[in-house]
């Protein structure tokens, strides 16, 4: 990363609030994020959304998936939900899907992450959040719950998104 680049969280630069996400896509949101830090605070940012999306169920979560089973953002009750809404179909493929939208002086740029996977028809595994226990990446015999925090960054969707955003800032 170029040295004139300075990371600084939303708590130094005193945003504390809670930044709207209004959007009806990943893209939207991550863009709504920096633009509102952009536009308030007058810095570069970037900021990132995240989703699942289950092939068969015409891609929900998907911008929803943290409040899939309510506005509590409740991940055992949204995994409930979506095993339930799966029950007795073969198709379980999904994809987790992160975006960065990086907002500077002079660009907008988006920076995309995907894993595909499928839904197990059981939580497994204790480690990682939301829908870790029930979501197996492709070529792979665990959830991303039963995974290593290196293993699910060396696969998982944020990881492959984060990376790229380094190259471009390293160009």
């Amino acid at each position: 990363m170029p040295s004139h680049i300075e990371l600084v969280s939303l708590a130094e630069i005193g945003c504390f609030e809670e930044i709207p996400e209004t959007s009806s896509t990943i893209e939207g949101n991550a863009k709504l994020k920096a633009l509102y830090v952009k536009e308030k605070y007058g810095l570069s940012c970037f900021a990132d959304d995240t989703g699942l999306e289950v092939e068969s169920l015409n891609n929900e979560p998907g911008v929803y998936s943290a409040r899939y089973a309510g506005l509590e953002n409740n991940a055992e009750a949204n995994m409930n939900k979506l095993l339930l809404n799966l029950e007795g179909n073969s198709n379980r493929k999904a994809r987790f899907k992160t975006v960065i939208s990086l907002i500077t002086e002079d660009s907008e740029e988006l920076f995309t992450g995907i894993c595909e996977g499928e839904i197990t028809k059981a939580k497994r595994g204790k480690d990682g959040f939301g829908y870790d226990p029930i979501f197996q990446p492709k070529e792979f015999d665990k959830t991303f719950a039963e995974m290593t925090l290196q293993q699910k960054s060396e696969i998982g969707h944020r990881g492959k998104a984060v990376r790229t955003l380094m190259e471009f800032l390293s160009k």
